[in-house]
């Protein structure tokens, strides 16, 4: 059941987020509903998504658990580096900065990373498919936002102070996650062990 509420939940998620790239039918349905209320739309999509997504996860992890392959010891120490790198660009996306600049879209690089990262060191059905779908989103998100020519570039700000703010908030924001969310929340320890 956690399964097949995993799927539901990334097709949920996902659909909204490949709607975005859709520009026409985007610009329709704000025309419709209005900013506003496309946004409030989409927000409330979106995390219905995520809400399946974490629930069937944690069915699948804790009850239908099914390993694929084992990955090596080590490659936990490359997820744990990439993830490092994943959290500085996702700080990146909310100041300017050469960082963002030289990404041109810090979320979706997180995301890839994140994603990457992920798959390196999980080899079972569950993990395979979300990560792998996250990828495979990422990457087409990518491509389709290289192709619109209704976006503007960020500028890169003077002097290189947001710089060493996305870095260290990004270091800051990794280790909280390391060592308070990811053991607690998904009941696997990042550090010690």
């Amino acid at each position: 059941m956690g399964f097949l509420i995993l799927i539901a939940g990334l097709l949920v998620f996902l659909a909204t987020h490949v709607f975005v790239s859709m520009r026409g039918a985007r610009a329709a349905a704000m025309a419709r509903l209005g900013v506003i209320g496309y946004r409030v739309a989409f927000s409330v999509v979106s995390i219905a998504g995520l809400v399946l997504i974490v629930w069937g996860y944690g069915l699948y992890r804790a009850h239908e658990w099914i390993d694929l392959w084992y990955p090596p010891a080590f490659t936990r120490h490359i997820t744990v580096l990439l993830m490092l790198f994943s959290i500085i660009f996702m700080t990146a996306a909310f100041f300017p900065s050469h960082i963002k600049v030289r990404l041109k879209h810090p979320m979706l690089a997180s995301v890839k990373t994140w994603a990457l990262a992920h798959l390196i060191s999980n080899g079972d059905l569950g993990s395979i498919l979300l990560f792998g779908t996250f990828l495979g989103w990422a990457v087409f998100a990518r491509i389709s936002a290289k192709r619109r020519t209704d976006e503007v570039a960020a500028v890169a700000p003077k002097g290189y102070t947001n710089d060493a703010i996305v870095v260290l908030l990004g270091i800051v924001i990794y280790l909280a996650l390391g060592y308070v969310f990811h053991p607690v929340f998904i009941g696997v320890p990042v550090f010690g062990q």
